[in-house]
């Protein structure tokens, strides 16, 4: 009986918030404090980091925030700001796998990853929320929206991949093959590919890649290198594309004209590449497909239009809000 009672009590403490907050951790200094919210998946116990940042004046309204593949919670700090002085209520999870996170060898997938956001979302007892979603939280942002539709009263997808479809063209890579690649990877092969993000690189943007490079010092790094290789291998295998004519939330498209993202860019030849990522054309044959969508073109603007040119898209973002 008393073994039984134990179990019952680990089950039920694994899946409480853990809301002891953080100053830092793996190097890295958030701009918000750090709570955790603990999870068991495939029964491995793991933790899902977030930020929780609340208005001073709320307006009642919440923000959800999903970072790219190269990313974390960090890079949206200025967003955050943005947010609060509005009156929004922002949630910036590190996804697990990724940042603060736990990163267990899993069966990574966009199905598992919108479950656990959804769960964080209930136990804080947010019922509703915007969704902006940057990059491959692009493509998170649209499964999580398409599971729980009741949940997202407005979609903003910032340049985000999956616009097409990787496996159609991207050579197949196996996972061993990636996670060799990401184990060789160095503070400047991080910036090397962090300057296609940008038609200009600046030193402010040395920055990120301090951030994504704080994992090469970690004493997990070869379960992130793994973590890192799994999910690229989700990009490639559960495309969204098929699906924009489903989402019934009403879409903002915020595109960087600038930006020619292709994951797996690396392996096509010179004159596949100019065939692919051409964001311009993507975003324009997304919206036709949407049942409800608005598209806004910034024109010399790359992969992070947050980063590289705040003000016009607070100014896209406020307007949708509103």
């Amino acid at each position: 009986m008393r073994s039984k009672n134990l179990k019952i009590l680990a089950f039920f403490l694994l899946c409480i918030p853990f809301d002891t907050a953080v100053a830092q951790s793996g190097g890295v200094d958030y701009p918000y404090p750090v709570r955790f919210f603990n999870l068991t998946i495939e029964s491995k116990p793991v933790r899902m980091a977030y930020m929780d940042v609340k208005p001073a004046q709320p307006n009642g309204k919440t923000v959800l925030l999903l970072h790219g593949k190269n990313f974390n919670g960090y890079y949206w700090k200025t967003v955050i700001h943005w947010l609060t002085t509005k009156g929004y209520r922002a949630i910036v999870p590190d996804q697990v796998g990724w940042g603060k996170s736990s990163h267990p060898a899993i069966q990574y997938s966009f199905h598992r990853l919108a479950f656990n956001t959804k769960r964080l979302l209930d136990t804080l007892g947010i019922q509703q929320v915007t969704v902006l979603a940057h990059s491959m939280g692009g493509m998170l942002g649209t499964r999580f929206t398409l599971m729980y539709p009741g949940t997202v009263e407005k979609l903003v997808l910032e340049n985000p991949i999956g616009l097409e479809d990787y496996k159609t063209f991207v050579p197949y890579q196996t996972i061993e093959q990636q996670y060799q690649k990401e184990k060789s990877a160095t503070p400047e092969s991080y910036r090397q590919y962090q300057k296609s993000y940008y038609p200009v690189w600046k030193p402010a943007y040395d920055d990120l890649v301090r951030v994504q490079a704080s994992d090469l010092k970690s004493p997990d790094f070869n379960a992130i290198a793994w973590s890192n290789a799994v999910t690229y291998q989700m990009i490639y295998e559960q495309p969204v594309c098929y699906e924009w004519g489903r989402l019934q939330a009403p879409t903002l498209l915020i595109i960087g004209q600038a930006d020619r993202t292709v994951v797996g860019k690396n392996l096509l030849s010179k004159e596949e590449q100019a065939k692919h990522g051409r964001y311009p054309e993507l975003g324009k044959q997304t919206v036709r497909q949407l049942k409800s969508g608005k598209l806004v073109e910034l024109e010399g603007v790359g992969h992070i239009p947050h980063i590289q040119e705040p003000e016009p898209f607070f100014r896209a973002l406020g307007d949708f809000l509103r």
